[in-house]
């Protein structure tokens, strides 16, 4: 063989070479944006908030009205600041051998169980139902300590000289009805025949009463604020998502496709839920499906202002918007800017207001047991 042939043989080699890295190019360019420089993060959700029960709408959008203020175009120094470090969580405290009493009047219906004489808590913890729900509603009972003189959850090594138990009135699955009350009468009268306790009841057309409306006003202040990223070119994988989401402080949750920014203190709920298409999260390889749309949330009454949902919500949507080439909409698939945040800032402070002029100011316990 000639050195014609070879230079020859040798040229169309490097052609063949070349459409073959051109077509991977092509391919790539193609595919979604993949993570670079290493494994996603690690960290996992501390605290699970409880799935909202079926029945009632959980997102209720804020109508912007016609007209917005102007909306200083960076965040503010405090959402900007928990994005440098990585979120808001805070360290993971034990808790106390004793709970403290969770009852509360405002959205309970109470009932009193007298007692001749104190009981230990080992009798009252043996007896307890073994499913403290009535249909969707959960109840609680707690005992009224000898030594501290503080209602708590029942504890060993404890005596107690009155119980009361209490039955939710309304939740995200709708009022406390007949039905519902009714189990809940059945449940702790057997609890207080077996620890010799007698039960006042209250009037059930009271209770529903009391029931719907509570349930009303809760229907009338509910909000998730949402806004949905949307790739503006191309797609992006799994591992980018989680790559670029970890960047802004997010972990992934304990659900597939959720990825969240986690509030401080261990029963907090998450300040913000970024979500995407569980079935690409659950894939054989994840990497390969393409998505183009995410989710960006918060959980209004669940959150306390004081962690300042709103602006890590604005800070974020425009920080991964920017990172990953994203517009970010409503679920109208309408871009929103600083006017449109500003309105929604409005009336959200509205909400707030509206909240805690009920008892039931957006974090506290009270607003995450009825808006749960």
């Amino acid at each position: 063989m000639d050195d014609l042939t070879l230079a020859l043989a040798a040229l169309g080699g490097l052609a063949i070479l070349g459409v073959l890295a051109y077509n991977a190019w092509q391919v790539r360019r193609a595919g979604p944006r993949r993570a670079e420089g290493g494994a996603a993060h690690e960290a996992r959700e501390p605290v699970l908030d409880d799935p909202a029960a079926p029945g009632r709408p959980l997102r209720v959008e804020p109508s912007l009205g016609d007209a917005a203020p102007t909306l200083d175009a960076e965040p503010s120094a405090t959402a900007t600041a928990a994005a440098a470090d990585g979120g808001l969580s805070a360290p993971l405290e034990k808790l106390p051998r004793r709970l403290p009493a969770r009852l509360d009047a405002l959205i309970d219906a109470l009932v009193t169980l007298h007692l001749e004489h104190p009981v230990t808590g080992e009798l009252v913890l043996a007896h307890l139902p073994p499913s403290r729900r009535a249909g969707a509603k959960p109840f609680l009972i707690e005992g009224l300590s000898v030594d501290s003189g503080n209602w708590e959850a029942p504890a060993p090594g404890a005596r107690y000289g009155e119980l009361q138990a209490g039955v939710q009135l309304a939740n995200r699955s709708g009022a406390l009805n007949e039905i519902e009350y009714s189990e809940f009468i059945q449940k702790v009268q057997a609890f207080a025949d077996a620890v010799g306790a007698s039960a006042e009841f209250p009037d059930m057309l009271e209770v529903v009463g009391r029931a719907r409306e509570l349930d009303a006003f809760a229907g009338q202040h509910d909000a998730q604020l949402a806004v949905l990223l949307r790739a503006r070119a191309a797609a992006w994988s799994v591992g980018y998502i989680v790559q670029q989401a970890g960047l802004q402080g997010f972990v992934p949750g304990a659900l597939p496709g959720r990825l969240v920014l986690p509030g401080a203190g261990e029963q907090a709920p998450p300040i913000l839920v970024l979500s995407y298409d569980s079935k690409a999260a659950l894939a054989e390889d994840p990497n390969q499906a393409a998505l183009r749309e995410l989710t960006l949330a918060f959980d209004v009454p669940q959150t306390d202002p004081e962690a300042e949902p709103f602006a890590a919500w604005y800070a974020r949507a425009r920080a991964l918007a920017q990172a990953m080439d994203a517009v970010v909409v409503d679920d109208r698939g309408q871009p929103l800017g600083p006017p449109a945040f500003a309105a929604i800032d409005a009336e959200l402070k509205r909400l707030y207001a509206a909240l805690a002029e009920r008892d039931l100011a957006a974090g506290s316990a009270a607003a995450r047991r009825v808006f749960s």
